[in-house]
């Protein structure tokens, strides 16, 4: 992925530099006064103290933004009384040590005075009115990082570092190329030991894509070469439909590789070509309206403070002309095969990301309209009314229906509906076991152990076990029965001989043997959760 993404833009990008750019960017622009007044009060700090007042406002200034620009996360926490913590100093010596390294010609002992007070090492002596004038420093300091942090990566470097860009998201690290099964286990072990009730979003108000259209875009990376061969017969089909804007192409390759993961994110599950005129044209002017605000947030060809309305245009004009509706075009028959494997495969990453987040440690949380597949962008597309009188129809409609008939009819949604309440009535009936319940891996062996990810809660008498599938892309659609070959879970000691019901398809077994077939506990759908509990 990562080398696709370079070669097609021509370029390396370093996800780390460019953050520090634009933080850089952000203090230079929009917050540049936030800046100034932490350097005067720096400065002034500086000129009471005997060692450090021969410094220059420039140097002291220039400390304070190669800090803020360098800082690892959004800000710390120290208050005057309480005891400064290890994670705090670790991300101060970070913050200043990668600014001293940026800037060699600045002299060192700027950082280090700078390092200090941020770290309530004051300088002795200090009446109570100057002490209360650091303490005011390093509280001021800590409320500016925060928004020059979110200015400058949720709202500039996450619309430029492409590579996956289902990975820019709120609290999320673009640079981390996805977790392990092991990592995955271990966090949840840590949520519930420390922080059994936060909560689990995975939209929001604020996110930059919806939970389903993550969910596509990182089926991308299951498929990296027919991700890498698309790309490239889609540049060749839709250059013609570029324009040059001193002497440059609109839009540019950048951009164009980031408009082919927002289609497929969000592709229709209807057929394009079949959709009604005013759907199609709808579907079109979210897309331009999407691209217009990401072209903007970037800050590389135009932006909201000075638009290049050429730019927006081209981008405009090219995203109608690859859409248009016309046997003359040749990418739609192109791309369209590509999105109806990636928006199978995504609806998969779906509902195992459903079923995960409403049975691991914490507190589940769905935002309006996720009920069912929901393919929104940053807002304001994601404020679009919620056809509510909808959804409860299909609820309604949920009393008689079989998971394997909603599976086979997946793109209506009912599938991602009933998998929702299913999980939410098992937790309304086990409150218990999911508040205080532990968290136990479970281990998967066969051909396809890596498809699979497991775990069981268990508190006093009742426990539940979690199935849920993934990469799925190595299996074939839908990833059920005999696809899953000779891959099986093992099962805890604890846990054997147990009878146990399945809360979706209503399936009773005996959990005898070691270990659970997945050919067999996936064979109606392609996930699973067994309980000696009410479901």
């Amino acid at each position: 992925m990562t080398t696709t993404f370079q070669k097609f833009i021509g370029n390396s990008m370093h996800f780390g530099h460019i953050v520090y750019a634009k933080k850089r960017l952000i203090m230079r622009l929009s917050l540049a006064n936030d800046v100034n007044v932490l350097a005067s009060m720096f400065d002034r700090l500086s000129e009471r103290n005997r060692w450090y007042r021969d410094f220059t406002l420039d140097a002291l200034t220039r400390a304070v933004r190669e800090t803020i620009a360098c800082f690892p996360v959004y800000r710390t926490y120290l208050a005057p009384g309480r005891p400064v913590s290890d994670a705090d100093v670790a991300v101060i010596e970070r913050a200043v040590g990668a600014a001293k390294r940026r800037n060699p010609a600045v002299e060192e002992s700027v950082f280090n005075f700078l390092r200090d007070i941020l770290l309530f090492r004051f300088p002795e002596n200090l009446n109570e009115e100057e002490r209360g004038e650091h303490v005011h420093f390093v509280l001021k300091f800590q409320q500016s990082t925060g928004p020059i942090m979110a200015k400058g990566l949720e709202d500039t470097a996450f619309y430029i570092y492409n590579r996956l860009a289902a990975l820019n998201e709120v609290g999320g690290e673009p640079q981390q190329f996805g977790l392990s099964s092991d990592q995955f286990h271990e966090r949840n072990i840590t949520r519930q030991r420390d922080w059994p009730g936060s909560l689990l979003a995975t939209s929001t108000h604020d996110t930059k894509r919806s939970e389903d259209v993550r969910a596509r875009m990182v089926a991308i990376s299951e498929l990296p070469q027919v991700w890498r061969r698309s790309l490239s017969r889609w540049r060749t089909l839709n250059r013609p439909f570029k324009q040059i804007i001193d002497d440059a192409e609109a839009p540019d390759r950048n951009e164009e590789y980031l408009l082919y993961q927002i289609l497929l994110g969000t592709w229709p599950t209807e057929p394009f070509g079949e959709l009604p005129d005013d759907a199609r044209e709808k579907y079109i002017d979210r897309i331009r309206q999407y691209m217009a605000k990401a072209l903007k947030e970037a800050k590389v060809n135009t932006s909201w403070i000075r638009p290049n309305e050429q730019w927006d245009s081209a981008m405009s004009n090219f995203i109608f002309r690859i859409l248009e509706k016309s046997p003359k075009n040749k990418f739609l028959p192109s791309f369209t095969p590509v999105a109806e494997e990636i928006s199978r495969l995504g609806a998969i990453n779906s509902l195992s990301q459903l079923l995960l987040k409403l049975t691991a440690p914490g507190v589940p949380d769905i935002y309006q309209g996720n009920e069912i597949w929901d393919y929104s962008l940053v807002d304001p597309d994601n404020r679009r009314p919620v056809d509510y009188p909808h959804r409860q129809k299909m609820l309604d409609e949920l009393r008689d229906a079989q998971g394997m008939e909603l599976l086979g009819s997946w793109p209506d949604g009912r599938i991602k509906l009933f998998s929702t309440q299913r999980l939410l009535l098992f937790r309304r009936n086990n409150l218990e076991l999911f508040q205080s319940g532990s968290y136990l891996p479970l281990s998967v062996a066969g051909t396809f152990a890596e498809c699979c990810v497991g775990f069981a809660r268990e508190h006093e008498d009742r426990f539940v076990l979690v199935l849920a599938p993934r990469l799925t892309s190595r299996i074939g659609f839908p990833p059920l029965g005999d696809r899953w070959g000779d891959t099986s879970v093992q099962l805890p000691e604890g846990f054997k001989n147990k009878i146990v019901q399945d809360i979706f398809t209503s399936e009773v077994r005996d959990l005898q043997g070691s270990s659970l077939a997945l050919a067999q506990t996936f064979s109606a759908l392609p996930f699973a959760v067994l309980t000696n509990a009410q479901p």
